[in-house]
């Protein structure tokens, strides 16, 4: 019925109405325009689709009339049916009694299984690990060997699957690109199509370098996440047990993480705030997250695989509030054990479960 008449197709509603799939036939969209100019009444439609249509779908004729939202997996509040969280609202207080104890608390390898457990409904709800395992690993499959194919120049699949492969292995991390293309035997040309294309098929995500006048010899380069840190398993054939006998990567999964339930927070706010990386040109101090907000305050957060935080471990982000001043909101060590309580001034040590908590 949509591709023979997509205008009576949906105006039937009922409103509203979920046009899922939306690039299948994407005559649609030219039907939901017309629909929204004869009756403006926002929250009629919700559409959904593939983030291939963006790539694919000629054309987006209704530019002006939607408003985009980014649908990332689910969070952990979303899978414990948790109402929605207010991290940031808490945080910016300064006040460590703003966040409850969660009984039963995870500890370090609950958050990697986590971690490893995976974002999208398949596989965060299967009941079997054997069976999640699978899927994921069919999931990069399929997405190096077909989707990347029909939206993007990939003449080798292979050669995608090793770059796929270092950064998954970098991730959580400043790599140079020189590194990663070197790693995946590619030109930089090739790694740049694969890094815009891995971007749109929200499999990576890049924080910017985050920057400041008071602050001098910032390194620029960006840090590289993947969108879903369990994506690590299949591309590095790893589990909970190999991640927890691997300091570094035990570390890079848990902020990558905590870095997922963060990005899809701010993208539910109404003014959400950017994401930043901090780190000196020498590495001697670097922030995990910047959170800037739209007034130009910031908050840091700091991931640390520890379940006893002491006050070195705020170090630097003391170093940010002493060098920014007003700009300081807030900071949080966010670490692996159970109790929330104040480190400095402005800075908390909260448990990873806040975020969600």
């Amino acid at each position: 019925m949509a591709r023979i008449d997509p205008d009576a197709a949906i105006n039937g509603g009922p409103f509203p109405l979920l046009i899922d799939e939306w690039q299948m036939v994407a005559e649609i969209l030219g039907a939901v325009k017309r629909a929204v100019d004869d009756d403006p009444a926002p929250g009629r439609f919700v559409i959904a689709g593939s983030t291939q249509a963006d790539l694919t779908a000629a054309g987006w004729p209704a530019t002006g009339r939607l408003i985009r939202l980014p649908m990332y997996g689910f969070t952990e509040g979303e899978l414990a049916r948790q109402p929605r969280a207010d991290f940031l609202d808490r945080l910016v207080t300064g006040d460590a009694t703003q966040f409850p104890i969660l009984h039963e608390a995870p500890n370090v390898r609950g958050y990697i299984t986590s971690a490893l457990r995976g974002t999208f409904p398949e596989a965060a709800l299967a009941g079997s690990a054997d069976f999640r395992r699978r899927w994921l690993a069919s999931y990069i499959d399929q997405l190096v060997s077909r989707d990347a194919s029909l939206v993007g120049s990939v003449r080798d699949p292979m050669r995608l699957r090793r770059y796929l492969q270092a950064l998954a292995a970098c991730t959580a991390e400043t790599t140079t690109a020189k590194r990663l293309i070197d790693a995946a035997g590619i030109s930089q040309h090739t790694a740049d199509g694969y890094d815009a294309l891995l971007e749109q098929l929200m499999v990576t995500d890049k924080l910017p370098a985050w920057s400041s006048n008071r602050l001098n010899r910032l390194s620029r380069l960006p840090k590289r996440h993947l969108v879903d840190p369990a994506f690590a398993g299949p591309l590095l054939g790893i589990d909970v047990r190999a991640v927890m006998r691997d300091a570094d990567l035990l570390g890079a999964l848990l902020e990558s993480f905590a870095v997922a339930q963060l990005r899809s927070q701010c993208a539910l706010l109404d003014e959400p705030p950017r994401l930043f990386h901090l780190r000196d040109a020498n590495g001697r101090r670097e922030v995990d997250v910047i959170i800037e907000f739209s007034d130009g305050r910031v908050a840091g957060i700091e991931v640390k695989a520890s379940a006893s935080p002491d006050p070195d471990d705020a170090r630097h982000l003391r170093w940010l509030r002493d060098s920014i001043g007003d700009r300081f909101l807030a900071g949080a060590v966010l670490h692996t054990g159970p109790r929330s309580f104040r480190l400095d001034h402005k800075i908390l040590a909260l448990p990873v479960y806040s975020l969600w908590n």
